[in-house]
């Protein structure tokens, strides 16, 4: 009998830490957290970011509260949004309207703002954010370094 009661526990304990294991699974929150920290953009779709040596030109966006701001790279944004685990929900944003002296700075805001308020879903991994539409293709990547 000692050896059943053995064999038993050989089997029982491993198999409660993993009941225990899966239970805290369940709680364990998978959300990256966006907010308080300022976002550069690094590329729109397959297109890359128009780069100045002035970070403050730089297209770039912080998340507080409930309202995003930053800058398109030429004109500033800002509005509501909506951040649920994965699901992240942009817009309507308004902008000042400033000409932008630079051609493809102007098509990459304009191509940004499109991206922005096209975004249904994001990822992180480390510094780098990635806004995603509902079929989950990247809509624009960006970075808080």
């Amino acid at each position: 009998m000692p050896f059943i009661r053995r064999l038993s526990l050989r089997f029982a304990l491993p198999l409660a830490g993993i009941a225990l294991l899966a239970a805290c699974g369940t709680t364990v929150s998978l959300d990256e957290p966006i907010e308080s920290q300022t976002w550069r953009l690094v590329s729109v779709g397959t297109q890359p970011a128009q780069r100045d040596g002035d970070p403050r030109r730089d297209a770039q966006l912080q998340f507080d509260g409930s309202r995003v701001s930053g800058s398109g790279g030429c004109n500033r944004v800002s509005g509501p949004y909506q951040r649920t685990g994965h699901s992240l929900k942009i817009g309507p944003l308004s902008a000042t309207r400033m000409a932008c002296i630079e051609p493809e700075r102007s098509a990459m805001e304009t191509n940004f703002l499109i991206a922005l308020q096209a975004t249904t879903g994001y990822s992180r991994l480390g510094t780098q954010l990635t806004l995603l539409d509902d079929s989950g293709r990247t809509l624009a990547v960006l970075d808080s370094r």
